[in-house]
């Protein structure tokens, strides 16, 4: 057996860093102003604790371009380095500085002062755009400064420099095939993408400002102006301030500074805040919410210390949720060295139980402290509470407090309160509650009105999901079935004790039967004879519940059977034995007379059902005018 050191071949590491080590080159402009940010966060603790005997003052970060030398500038007055720091944490590759720092001060007040590197290869991004890299700076400490020059060979130069200024500046001599880098337009754009809310005013070029005009201006005179510095970050976001300190115009600024393009105001907000069992600060809103199921995720941004690192919350936000908008800030979220893919853990799963358990607490207040307000917004909000009750058990059982079942006229019931309400009317003779309802009040209205005309409550849910969640809510209380109000005649969907004697005999129904199956497709429809209130309609059309729902659900998302999506509907033509009409079918003895009564019935039960078009729809006019003439 033999051991050894695994060697690095120096020359080869500047060629992998150029390609390998950030998916995209932009990352760069983000890795080097954190680093700068962690500078000046770094000389702040030091002040704080007593460390350094130097004025911190108000510190920022200058972003500068140099085009006609071809050059990016990054500028802090933070810790700088000497020149023995520098040989020590640029020299060497993946040597974190920042890691250093934080074990060092653990013991400190204020922990890891919000310092954001972890890996020490952040600096190295320059090498992605820049063919030269140079960096000038000065330590707090009372040393000279140090220049340090590298053109992406494994040799570099370190010397004295001249600088007085405490601080550090990164010089990148951008590469040819990279000259977007010194466009103005290019930098304020990954300025606003990634360091939007950095921790340290970053200062990109000046702008003029407006100012008021003195009192003894005349009309026509300009108002005064100045050149200020263009400050391109808000170092201090909402989501870093106690929900104590915010009003709710904070928390509506801060959703159109996050999107500006979105012109409608969120329903509510929730701001999350914990520091244990680890750090995560956040605030989420809920917009208003359409029935496409199709996800617009990417919606809420992740940031750690204020820096960006990703629209992709998948893992760390649970997937019902990503619907919302936002942002969600955590140092404790384990990243790769790129910041951009999450390595899943326990850290992670923790806080995505977080997330869910504060969204559910939130909505349950709402709901409890004003429950009017709160059913004026469902429509708005039900699709991400009905899809959480799918996909996360612990929601489910949280959500029964304030999941509503509307009804078709407009009032709002809790799952419990529809158990209470409903047991005596609408209880099967078998002791099952059947809860009733309507995907869609105007194409089922006649079904709609045949319910209420027997004392019985109505529900409207009309969203993609909802028979997931109905199969779901049945499968956990076996005492309870849901219903469309389509799906079968009134009598057939609650069965009571008591039965409706049919006018005609058994003979009678059965040469009804025979004409009507030859008359009517059998591939559309299977004939069924139903004793019935003689004033219910003559002929109704039904869609059985479990093949249309295995279909739905099929059609929305998983859940179906067998390939029901693709099978064409099918449909039960309930015949009432005890109407005028059928009795009118069955003894009238003209073949014509008698198919085109049978036509027009079928028609009229079509028409109710929403299935009358087309061809058939003029051929039924056609007839409806002939037979009143």
């Amino acid at each position: 057996m033999s051991t050894g050191t695994i060697n690095v071949a120096v020359e080869n590491i500047f060629p992998l860093i150029k390609k390998f080590l950030y998916s995209d080159h932009e990352i760069f402009l983000r890795e080097l102003v954190s680093n700068a940010t962690d500078a000046t966060l770094k000389l702040k603790h030091l002040t704080n604790i007593g460390e350094a005997k130097v004025e911190y003052g108000n510190p920022k970060i200058e972003i500068k371009i140099d085009k006609e030398a071809k050059t990016l500038h990054i500028i802090d007055q933070g810790i700088g380095m000497t020149l023995e720091e520098v040989d020590k944490y640029i020299n060497q590759i993946a040597f974190s500085g920042a890691e250093e720092f934080i074990e060092k001060y653990k013991d400190t007040k204020g922990e890891d002062a919000g310092i954001i590197g972890h890996f020490g290869l952040g600096f190295y991004s320059a090498f992605m755009v820049a063919d030269k890299v140079e960096i000038i700076t000065k330590s707090f400490k009372d040393e000279p400064a140090a220049h340090w020059s590298c053109d992406g060979s494994p040799n570099y130069t370190l010397e004295e420099a001249s600088k007085t200024e405490r601080g550090t500046e990164i010089i990148l001599h951008i590469s040819e095939d990279e000259k977007d880098f010194l466009e103005d337009s290019k930098i304020t754009e990954l300025l606003v993408k990634y360091n939007k809310f950095m921790p340290i005013p970053i200062k990109f070029g000046t702008k003029t400002e407006t100012l008021p005009k003195p009192e003894d201006a005349k009309e026509e005179d300009p108002a005064p102006t100045q050149e200020v510095d263009n400050i391109i970050n808000n170092p201090t976001p909402a989501w870093t301030k106690a929900p104590t300190e915010l009003k709710d115009e904070d928390y509506s600024s801060f959703y159109r500074e996050m999107y500006p393009m979105q012109f409608e105001e969120p329903l509510f907000n929730i701001h999350l805040n914990v520091d244990y069992p680890f750090n995560l600060t956040g605030i989420l809103y809920f917009p208003k919410m359409s029935q496409d199921m199709q996800i617009q995720k990417d919606k809420i941004q992740l940031y750690q210390n204020q820096v960006f690192v990703t629209d992709n919350v998948e893992g760390i936000v649970p997937e019902f949720l990503q619907m919302l908008r936002g942002v969600i800030d955590s140092p404790d979220i384990p990243l790769n060295v790129s910041r951009s893919y999450l390595q899943a853990d326990g850290a992670v799963k923790k806080i995505s139980s977080y997330i869910t358990r504060k969204v559910g607490d939130k909505l349950k207040s709402l709901f409890n402290g004003n429950r009017e307000d709160f059913e004026a917004k469902w429509n708005d909000i039900k699709i991400v509470i009905e899809y959480g009750m799918l996909t996360e058990e612990k929601f489910f059982d949280k959500a029964q407090d304030f999941m509503l079942y509307p009804t078709v006229d407009g009032k709002y019931y809790t799952f419990a309160e529809l158990k209470e309400k409903l047991a005596t009317t609408q209880t099967d003779k078998d002791g099952k509650l059947v809860l009733l309802y309507a995907s869609n009040t105007e194409d089922q209205h006649s079904y709609i009105q045949s319910a209420k005309d027997k004392g019985y409550e109505v529900l409207l849910l009309d969203s993609p999901i909802i028979a997931h969640l109905m199969q779901k809510m049945e499968s956990t209380n076996n005492d309870v079935n849901f219903a469309r109000v389509d799906g079968d005649h009134i009598d057939n969907l609650i069965k009571k004790d008591e039965e409706a004697i049919s006018k005609l005999n058994d003979e009678e129904k059965e040469t009804l039967k025979t004409f009507l199956t030859e008359t009517i497709p059998s591939d559309k429809f299977t004939v069924q004879l139903e004793a019935m209130d003689s004033s219910a309609n003559a002929f109704t059309i039904t869609e059985p519940e479990f093949m249309r729902r295995m279909k739905e659900m099929q059609q929305s998302g998983g859940g179906g059977m067998f390939g029901l999506g693709g099978m064409p509907d099918m449909y039960n033509l309930i015949v009432n034995t005890n109407n005028e009409l059928v009795a009118e079918i069955l003894n009238t003895k003209t073949a014509k007379k008698k198919e085109r009564l049978v036509s027009q019935a079928l028609d009229l039960a079509k028409l109710s059902k929403g299935l009358l078009k087309g061809e058939e729809m003029t051929a039924f006019i056609k007839r409806s005018y002939e037979m009143i003439k």
